[in-house]
């Protein structure tokens, strides 16, 4: 069976509108390649840039979603409002949310349950710190998260899974090509549908390495940060995973 290839972009709390001109830059590279490619602006663009790209090959995501559908909960965006917005997927559970909001891998699931009710595909994050990294239990944790994480009785063509060390986020490491590899091989014996569930690696994915990490077997995509703020580099990246042969189990 085939499993997607899918670059996807995270702008974090980058982007004002002057910034949707980025879409018709990497427009054309989109057009040309068989992965899908997913770019997940601020709340405040989701709108705007879906509007953006209608006609074209990119799709457009949240950055995160409330578990709820609606109620009193100020400064929240719930999975249906994303959706009307024009969004197709949306994160949850990255590291950044479940360090600096709290969020568990129950609220994580939560939120994975709203948007697959909502109709969008939820990009499930997990990934380890340097700490327990070094205290070789990164197997350990990462599959704890991705069981109490992952929706239940769902296909693997209804979610993605994202793998981001902790520690290479934002900081310019990556984890080594044996590292992702094992950590990717890893998860996929432990997901419940392992021949169709499309996994990703992130944490600092930049042009110059982003062919290496494409082709390993396991590895199905990225999940890009900061390089997704820079239409060419962006654009690089995705032109590498055009070179990575779709995967048939």
């Amino acid at each position: 069976m085939t499993r997607q290839t899918l670059i996807a972009g995270n702008w974090k709390m980058h982007g004002l509108t002057g910034a949707l001109g980025f879409f018709s830059e990497i427009a054309p590279v989109a057009a040309q390649s068989p992965a899908t490619v997913l770019v997940c602006p601020p709340s405040t663009l989701v709108h705007q840039a879906a509007r953006a790209c209608e006609g074209t090959a990119i799709r457009i995501g949240g950055q995160d979603c409330h578990a709820a559908r609606s109620g009193a909960h100020t400064g929240d965006v719930s999975a249906d409002m994303l959706r009307d917005a024009g969004a197709s997927h949306v994160i949850v559970g990255h590291s950044e949310r479940r360090a600096d909001h709290g969020e568990s891998d129950a609220d994580v699931r939560a939120k994975a349950d709203a948007a697959l009710a909502a109709g969008l595909v939820p990009v499930i994050c997990v990934g380890e710190t340097r700490a327990e990294r070094e205290a070789g239990r990164e197997v350990e944790v990462v599959a704890r998260q991705l069981a109490a994480s992952l929706p239940q009785n769902q296909t693997g063509v209804d979610l993605v899974i994202a793998y981001e060390p902790v520690w290479a986020i934002g900081t310019g490491l990556t984890a080594s090509i044996n590292d992702v590899a094992r950590m990717h091989a890893a998860l996929r014996e432990r997901l419940p549908d392992p021949l169709t569930t499309c996994i990703l690696y992130g944490g600092s994915v930049k042009p110059d390495n982003a062919s290496d990490l494409l082709g390993l077997a396991d590895v199905d995509g990225a999940l890009v940060g900061g390089a997704s703020l820079n239409a060419t580099d962006f654009a690089a990246i995705i032109k590498a995973a055009s070179l990575k042969s779709e995967l048939v189990r």
